[in-house]
């Protein structure tokens, strides 16, 4: 993939000189915060929550906060990718210098991935600070950042793909978070389908409700790895495609 590194380098700098880069990383930080510091303030002092969860499942699986921020973080991540480039017309001047399209699909889709990565790192003071008032299960911490940088992922392929198909951002951002909305709908469904029936099937499928739980709960299920798996490479897939035909 001839172009790979220098596109990812350009993309990660790109990133990181504006100045929405540093808003989302702020806000994403301080809810994050308040989500550990309200959690830990209820186990040490109401005591609400179920004997049989600890705080890592909690944080990662029984919340709405971690889908809340993915809705809100992923599309204005991507939406710039290549909308930003086919609007301002740096893209063509891109597309003539000797890169393949897989070099500059993956080239911003691993900056996006890193970026989003990068993002978590500091809550892994969360952990030092649980391991100080108790025992914490490495392979329960492993799987639950393992099914965050997945779902993530998965995510922030479908907004690549999105940005690809529209040259206006706000256009990438909408068809972004409509398609994770979608995606979170038809989880939801789980709970009100009837159990053994076809859509309660998918629904629980698609969940990502359902895929952190087992994730904070120590389970990697293979069926959750394909299927994230899946949401990757399709996305990149049809990228990939739609930039060799703007060739």
């Amino acid at each position: 993939m001839k172009g790979f590194w220098p596109i990812y380098k350009r993309e990660l700098f790109a990133f990181f000189v504006t100045p929405l880069a540093w808003i989302l990383i702020l806000v994403f930080l301080f809810v994050q915060g308040m989500h550990f510091f309200l959690l830990v303030d209820t186990f040490a002092r109401q005591n609400e929550v179920g004997a049989d969860q600890s705080p890592l499942q909690v944080f990662f699986g029984d919340t709405a906060l971690l889908y809340m921020i993915l809705f809100l973080l992923v599309p204005a991540m991507t939406m710039r990718l290549f909308a930003e480039e086919r609007r301002s017309g740096t893209m063509e001047t891109l597309l003539s210098a000797p890169v393949s399209s897989a070099a500059v699909v993956l080239g911003k889709y691993a900056a996006v991935v890193t970026t989003y990565v990068a993002m978590w790192v500091p809550t892994l003071l969360y952990i030092v600070i649980l391991r100080r008032t108790g025992e914490i299960d490495a392979g329960v911490a492993l799987s639950s950042y393992l099914g965050v940088a997945l779902v993530g992922a998965a995510y922030l392929a479908v907004g690549l793909f999105a940005s690809a198909l529209t040259k206006s951002q706000l256009v990438a951002l909408v068809i972004t978070a409509l398609v994770l909305l979608g995606f979170f709908i038809l989880g939801m469904s789980s709970f009100v389908a009837r159990e053994g029936t076809t859509l309660h099937v998918v629904a629980t499928h698609v969940s990502v409700w359902s895929a952190m739980n087992d994730f904070s709960a120590g389970l990697v299920d293979s069926r959750r790895l394909v299927f994230y798996g899946s949401l990757i490479v399709l996305p990149l897939y049809l990228a990939t495609r739609t930039v060799d035909s703007w060739r």
